[in-house]
């Protein structure tokens, strides 16, 4: 707890949250829905020029392969761009290979340029991994929401 003029503050918490825990919260509602509010009101939410790439990207991508409609389409990007509004960018300097999926480990090198505390995924190969570098707690957005 940080005191400043005489009123305790706590220190937030850093959390990364994965592209298709988005997607289902703003598509889908439930439990991602329940964590990325969670996080949006508690903790300090950062991301990096890779993941923000993927959050612009995504939906177009779902939308032209006709997985999602066009109210989801909206739904989705209006949900992203208030989320991202919140965001916090940092810039990772160091190049990570600790998970089997290639693609995954900008969010591994977004939680480390962040010091995050929290990566909110539902990626079985991220939650797979047994050690890392630095110290960073990867949980579903059940856990996240049951534990965080």
């Amino acid at each position: 707890m940080i005191r400043f003029g005489g009123r305790p503050t706590e220190k937030k918490k850093k959390v990364v949250i994965d592209t298709g825990v988005l997607v289902s919260a703003f598509v889908f509602g439930g439990i991602p829905e329940e964590a990325v509010k969670k996080a949006f009101l508690e903790t300090e939410i950062f991301i990096s020029p890779s993941l923000l790439k993927e959050y612009r990207d995504v939906p177009s991508a779902l939308s032209a392969a006709g997985r999602i409609d066009n109210v989801q389409l909206k739904t989705l990007i209006s949900g992203i761009a208030s989320f991202v509004s919140k965001a916090t960018v940092v810039y990772p300097q160091k190049k990570l290979a600790c998970c089997r999926d290639t693609e995954d480990n900008m969010l591994l090198e977004c939680c480390l340029a962040a010091r995050a505390e929290f990566l909110i995924t539902g990626d079985k190969d991220l939650l797979s991994i047994g050690h890392l570098p630095f110290e960073v707690k990867i949980l579903t957005p059940r856990r996240y929401v049951e534990e965080g």
